[in-house]
């Protein structure tokens, strides 16, 4: 019978971890805004790297900042424009289909 334990040291070794992987283009995901800017959202999606909306895609209307669209704390559905694993980013759009 596993125990606590056992669960949390399996979950501890290396490559264990279910975030290692990274989103796929066209994947549709939730996460939770972290940070606004002047130029976009980052938002956790469960990986290692917060993903990036930028401000053009953030609704299919203009948005003047950010903060019109989203707030910290908020979740959000996201869609995947892009992944560049040697620099580590994630590009995200917040409106389907506009990849």
């Amino acid at each position: 019978m596993l125990t606590l334990r056992d669960i949390v040291a399996e979950l501890e070794k290396p490559g264990r971890d279910p975030r290692d992987d990274a989103p796929e283009v066209g994947m549709e995901l939730k996460g939770a805004v972290r940070n606004v800017v002047d130029f976009g959202a980052f938002v956790d999606v469960g990986v290692h790297q917060d993903g990036l909306v930028y401000i053009s895609k953030m609704a299919d209307r203009f948005v003047g900042h950010p903060s019109e669209v989203v707030s910290v704390g908020d979740t959000v559905t996201v869609w995947v424009t892009g992944v560049d694993r040697a620099r580590k980013k994630i590009s995200l759009t917040m409106v389907e289909g506009r990849m």
